[in-house]
Formats: C-alpha cells, sequence, structure tokens
C-alpha cells in the first residue's frame, strides 16, 4: 500500500530539545511518543501536542508543541508577546516532525497560534493549533490556553453504562443541532448555552422517553451555516455556547439524568480556511495535494491524506479525546461513504485509482479499521456509528472479519423506502408494496440505526409532515405511522428535533424550534405517541433485545399489496414475548382482519397510533383480543384485528 511520509528538513538544522526540558514529566513529548505518531500508532496526541499548562524549574508557563516537519522556523505568537513572530521560537524534535518549547509566564485563557516560516518559496502563515483546547469565538481564529479539569458527577452512569450501550439494549436518538433548538425570549434571539441547556434538555428527553441525545457537530467550526461539519478545531469545542468546562457541564448533567451522548465527529473531510489545517506548513500537510484526491467537489473542502501515518494519528486520537475528556457515549462518524470511494462524487477522469485499479480508497479503509479497534479496545461500553449511506459489505461487522469495525450503521435504505412509499397517494401504494417491505431483504445485513435526520428536513425538501398527501388529519396520522413503523421494524432509532411534535416548517438552523405549535391538539398528539413509543420500546424486551438478531424477526404478512397492509413479528430473546406490529397504509377501516399468530391466548393492544390521546379516531380493539383455533398464514392459530385508517397496532402475545 502507498504510503506518504513528509521529511523533515528541519531536523538537520535546528537545535535539539532545551536540556532543562523535564523529559520525565508524562506530558512532554518522548522518543517513544514521536515513534508511535510518525507510525500511525498514538492514540492519545492531545496529551503530547498543542498547549499544556507547565512548572519547569519552578516556573510557570505554558508548554506549546506542534507538528509541522516542513517548517523551517516555528515561534508562538499572542497577546503575552503582541503577536510578533520570532520572540517564542520552538525546537524542533529530532526527524519527528514536532516542535516545541516552554515559556514561563503564559497562563490560562491565554491566546496564540503558531506563526510557521516554512521552507517553502518563503512562505509563512500563523495557524490555529491543531490540538487547541479552546478556540475564540468566530468569527476571531486564534486558539485558547485551556486546561480540561472538570470534577465529573456521573460515576453511577460510567459505571453502568455499558447496559444502556450495548446491541441488546433499547437506543432512541434525538438527534439535536444544538443552537437552534431553543432561544432566549429576550428579542436577542441567543441560543441557550451548554450550561443553560443543561438545565431544560435532561428533563424534556426523560419526558419524551428518549435514551440519547446525539449532537450535530460541537467542535470549533468557523461557519455557523456548516451545522458543524466543516471542522477546523478536532479537539475543541465550539466556544459560540461557553467553555469546555460548560459543555462537560451539559453531558454530565445528561448522564446523571439517564441519558446517553453521542456526537457527530467528521473525518472525512476540513475547510480551507487560512487558520486552519489546509496548508499548514507551506506543504499539503494533513491534506492531498493532487485536487483529484485532496478536494471534495461536494463541500468544496479538503480531504484529509488517510494514507499518512501521522494523520492517521491525529485523527484516531480526536476520536479518543471525546471518548475520554468528555464522556462521551459514541461518535457518529459523518460521510463515511465519500471517505471509502476514491470516485465519490467524481466524474471520469476526475480521480485517481488504488494501486489496484480499483476505487476503494484502501487508505481510509485501513484508518477507520484502526479507528474503531483502538476506540473498542479503550471504550468497550461506548458505539461507533457510521453514515454510510452505500450497500459497502460490512461496515458493522469486526476487523478481524474483513469489517470495518463500527458498531452500528444508518440504514439509509429504509429511510429513502419509506418516504417514498408514504408520500404517494393511499390509492396508488399497492403498486409500491416493495418498497415498504423490501427491508426485510437486508435489514440483518448490519447493525442498522433507522434515521430520520436533519437531512430529511432541509434544503428544499420541507418538514416531514410536508411529505405526505392529503388534508391535515391524513397527514398527521402518517406521521404517527412512519413513527410507529420506525420503532417497530429491527435496529435503532433516531429522529431529528422538532420531528417529535409535527414541525410544520423545514428546519433553518437560525431560527429555534416553533415550539408554539405545542399549544395545538394534532402537534400534542404526534408528541405524545413519541413518548409513548419510547415508553413500550424500553418495557417491552421483543422490540429491542434482538435488534441484530434474525431470530428478533418474523413476518406475519408481507405480500397483501392489494390492501396495503403490512404486518410482522418482534420476538423477546427467550421466544415468550411475540408482539405483532400490524399496519394500515390507507385510510380505509378494515374489519375482522384476520392474522396467524404462533400460539393461543389473550393478545393484548399495547399500542394504537389511531388513539384518540394521539389525535386519532379512536378505532380499536378494545384493548385486546383472544385468537381463535383457525389456522392462518401456515400458523397453527389465528386472530381477527380492526385496523384503524392510517394506523398501526401492537399486538402482544405470552406463550403459557
Amino acid at each position: 500500500m502507498a504510503r506518504t511520509k513528509p521529511t523533515s528538513k528541519s531536523a538537520e538544522k535546528q537545535p535539539s530539545p532545551k536540556a532543562d526540558a523535564p523529559a520525565a514529566d508524562p506530558s512532554w513529548l518522548t522518543a517513544f511518543d514521536a515513534h508511535l505518531f510518525n507510525e500511525g500508532n498514538h492514540r492519545e496526541l492531545y496529551k503530547k501536542l498543542g498547549a499544556h499548562r507547565e512548572t519547569v524549574n519552578g516556573k510557570e508557563g505554558t508548554r506549546f508543541a506542534v507538528w509541522a516537519p516542513n517548517a523551517r522556523e516555528v515561534s508562538v505568537v499572542g497577546e503575552f508577546n503582541g503577536w510578533e513572530p520570532g520572540k517564542h521560537r520552538l525546537d524542533a524534535q529530532g526527524e519527528s516532525g514536532i516542535w516545541q518549547g516552554f515559556i514561563e509566564g503564559v497562563g490560562e485563557h491565554a491566546l496564540y497560534k503558531f506563526h510557521i516560516a516554512s521552507h517553502k518559496d518563503g512562505y509563512t502563515v500563523a495557524k490555529s493549533d491543531p490540538f487547541a483546547f479552546a478556540a475564540e469565538c468566530a468569527p476571531k481564529t486564534a486558539s485558547v490556553v485551556k486546561t480540561l479539569d472538570y470534577d465529573w458527577g456521573d460515576g453511577d452512569w460510567m459505571a453502568k453504562r455499558h447496559e444502556r450501550n450495548n446491541h441488546a439494549a433499547p437506543m432512541s436518538i434525538y438527534e439535536m443541532h444544538l443552537g437552534s433548538w431553543k432561544h432566549h425570549n429576550d428579542g436577542t434571539s441567543r441560543s441557550l448555552s451548554y450550561r443553560e441547556l443543561a438545565d431544560v434538555l435532561p428533563k424534556y428527553l426523560h419526558e419524551h422517553g428518549f435514551t440519547h441525545v446525539e449532537f450535530m457537530p460541537l467542535m470549533e467550526h468557523p461557519l455557523y451555516k456548516s451545522w458543524g461539519y466543516q471542522v477546523t478545531g478536532y479537539f475543541a469545542p465550539t466556544s459560540r455556547f461557553g467553555d469546555p468546562q460548560d459543555l462537560m457541564y451539559l453531558i454530565d448533567k445528561l448522564h446523571q439524568a439517564g441519558i446517553g451522548v453521542i456526537l457527530d465527529w467528521v473525518p472525512s473531510h476540513f475547510p480551507t480556511d487560512q487558520h486552519g489545517l489546509s496548508f499548514f506548513d507551506g506543504t499539503h500537510l494533513f491534506e492531498h495535494a493532487d485536487p483529484k484526491e485532496g478536494f471534495h467537489p461536494d463541500w468544496t473542502s479538503a480531504i484529509f491524506n488517510y494514507g499518512r501515518y501521522e494523520v492517521q494519528s491525529f485523527l484516531i486520537s480526536s476520536a479518543m479525546f471525546w471518548l475520554d475528556k468528555y464522556h462521551a457515549d459514541g461518535l457518529r462518524v459523518d460521510g463515511v461513504a465519500s471517505m471509502l470511494y476514491r470516485d465519490y462524487s467524481r466524474k471520469e477522469g476526475e480521480w485517481v485509482p488504488n494501486i489496484y485499479g480499483g476505487n476503494e480508497n484502501l487508505e481510509a479503509i485501513e484508518l477507520l479499521q484502526k479507528l474503531n479497534v483502538a476506540v473498542y479496545e479503550k471504550f468497550p461500553d461506548t458505539q461507533m456509528i457510521a453514515e454510510e449511506s452505500t450497500a459497502w459489505p460490512g461496515v458493522s461487522k469486526p476487523t478481524w472479519a474483513g469489517g470495518l469495525g463500527f458498531g452500528f450503521k444508518w440504514d439509509m435504505g429504509w429511510m429513502h423506502d419509506t418516504l417514498e412509499y408514504l408520500g404517494r397517494d393511499p390509492i396508488h401504494r399497492k403498486h409500491h408494496h416493495n418498497e415498504i417491505s423490501f427491508r426485510g431483504l437486508y435489514q440483518f445485513t448490519e447493525n442498522y440505526v433507522l434515521p430520520l435526520s436533519h437531512d430529511e428536513v432541509v434544503h428544499g425538501k420541507g418538514s416531514l409532515l410536508d411529505r405526505f398527501p392529503g388534508d391535515e388529519w391524513q397527514k398527521f396520522a402518517t406521521l404517527r405511522l412512519l413513527f410507529a413503523n420506525q420503532w417497530a421494524n429491527p435496529g435503532k432509532k433516531m429522529l431529528f428535533m422538532g420531528s417529535e411534535f409535527g414541525q410544520t416548517s423545514e428546519w433553518k438552523q437560525d431560527e429555534q424550534l416553533p415550539w408554539w405549535l405545542l399549544d395545538h391538539a394534532p402537534h400534542q398528539g404526534a408528541a405524545r405517541l413519541v413518548a409513548e413509543l419510547n415508553r413500550v420500546y424500553q418495557g417491552e424486551p421483543a422490540l429491542a433485545q434482538l435488534d441484530c438478531d434474525p431470530r428478533g424477526f418474523e413476518w406475519a404478512e408481507g405480500g397483501d399489496a392489494e390492501n396495503s397492509v403490512l404486518a410482522f413479528f418482534r420476538k423477546s430473546d427467550d421466544d415468550r414475548e411475540w408482539i405483532l406490529a400490524i399496519f394500515n397504509l390507507t385510510p380505509v377501516v378494515r374489519g375482522d382482519y384476520r392474522i396467524g399468530v404462533p400460539f393461543a391466548g389473550h393478545w393484548r393492544e399495547l399500542l394504537n397510533t389511531d388513539a384518540e390521546q394521539f389525535w386519532g379516531t379512536g378505532v380499536g380493539n378494545m384493548g385486546g383480543v383472544d385468537s381463535e383455533p383457525m389456522p392462518w398464514h401456515d400458523r397453527p392459530h389465528s386472530i381477527t384485528l380492526t385496523l384503524p385508517p392510517l394506523g398501526a397496532l401492537y399486538i402482544k402475545g405470552e406463550r403459557a
């Protein structure tokens, strides 16, 4: 496999580390650290590079370290020296490409950058610290010296989170963009801060039954309307909402309320802003030089050089950092598909094949495998979730079996097919029944999360409600039907903020959610349904224990296209509890609908999306039905149900 390793022209000309540098101090770079970094196997670079408060020979200050192998000179500039280059030079550390030095008197909250004079064409630039723990609030771009001390109070959660974070546990994820969830009502339209959110968000999530929250990227980014997906600070939370300890406080309070925290993380690309990673030391250090490999056509951003060992260490360390220092319970990895394919969004002649002539990005594959191995070795009770939109095999299979090693993968196919189907006029749905049933062919090929994400309510798509035909009642009934289908299907659940109460407009990052809608009955009903779905999902082992195991699913009726009815069973691990999920996908009430069941007894109605409390019409089955000894659907017994219009039922039976 081809590799790219930068040479260090500075190594021959620059002095060795200062004699008084306390090499025994665990935070100072050692020869072994440099070795691990240069071979792509350092997992905790955040403890070595960047800015760290130190006491050297009895003097307090800050140690700075940065990777710039093609620099002629590196100095630290900041308020403490009038931003003057050359006043505080760093020393090259052998052939590692790393520069390091201690500056007395530089303390907490000091602003700084690295001034780099390159060997290349006399190029000079002031760069933000790639390993900074904090940054100035955008549009300012300086890094901030910051310690990460925090007295955590989530010990109980951390000790038991394996019970809430594994494949057999119910996981219901609330995806949110922190800045637009809720604003101050003081006329300023200011977003809530990390600490202000800590006062209201845990309670809201608990009331609606969500087990986890997923934050769209909170890593520092220069452009707010990128929603955080153009990252410049891979070790710094955005200062728009507070400092690092404020974010820790929010996560701490969520954990204490029993809510897991998943962070979006973006290793697929980064912006080309001058202060960031791009062209860092006068060369294409973090990114490929060839635009056919190093420029992302969709996002006009730079692509990491995954074959460079030091870049591997950088990215793996970033992932480990958020799990370590911020107690994150998982990372949702953005844009995995764009990493896996060299020809992603490129035309013929616009991409470079791999060494075997194929379109697979072999270096990215190796990085993702190394990343997942590292994470699960150190943090086995967390989860790595891939946003991967193609049929790449083995995304959530272990690396020893040739997979990428993720814990879960987003099921984009379910999302596209289901929304396409429910967007059709009900009279035409019988001709497209395969769209709602197709998932049964592949649903256990990966460990899936079923996503209804922010991507489905932006860029002119409108809200979820806008997707559905009919009048207001039909739209809300279809929304409830969609949620019931999502919660019943095998896999973990993910819902974007505002969808839980039926937001009527497209999401906008500059506006808070339209909370006033909750004054109206249809929206109250949608919110009550989501809370009830979460309650049932977490209370019924049959709906979660075998989310990733084919033993937990059987078709009851998958082919009734004429009536547009779909039905399947979910089962508990001990095979005692069975839940029939049945969906009437038209606005016609269907009485005396017979379904075969595996055993005799009373089948109790757990949930009915047409209940009046959810703003339905109240058509149902009086709480349950008894089976009859009439074989049906190749099963020894059967039940007859009244199927509500555009409604879903969960019916539970238990073996004697």
